[in-house]
């Protein structure tokens, strides 16, 4: 098997050779190209195969944004059921937020 970095546009191996190369079911690959294609990272063109995306880095970027949203919302939920306002969760990452500085405390 060959590692390397897929440009946009650039074939995806065949389902069938990969799930030999790597040892698993083809259902498996199939079911990853889906998810990849449901995620933009990926398109098929009919009869040709699935390729990489142009926009396989933004879907990225939207997958991890997505994240973000979810673990905002269980922590206003648990912050809530505190009596907590966003306000105050809002200040607390600010002053725990890795790389920067905490403020000066007089």
């Amino acid at each position: 098997m060959t590692i390397g970095v897929l440009k946009p546009d650039d074939p995806l191996p065949a389902v069938r050779r990969l799930a030999e190369e790597l040892k698993v079911n083809a259902n498996t690959v199939q079911h990853a190209y889906r998810r990849l294609e449901q995620e933009g990272a990926a398109y098929v063109k009919r009869g040709l195969g699935t390729f990489v995306s142009a926009r396989a880095k933004d879907a990225g970027k939207v997958r991890h944004a997505a994240t973000a949203r979810q673990i905002a919302a269980r922590m206003l939920r648990e912050g809530f059921r505190h009596g907590l306002l966003a306000s105050d969760l809002i200040a607390a990452l600010e002053d725990i937020a890795p790389g920067r500085t905490p403020p000066k405390k007089d």
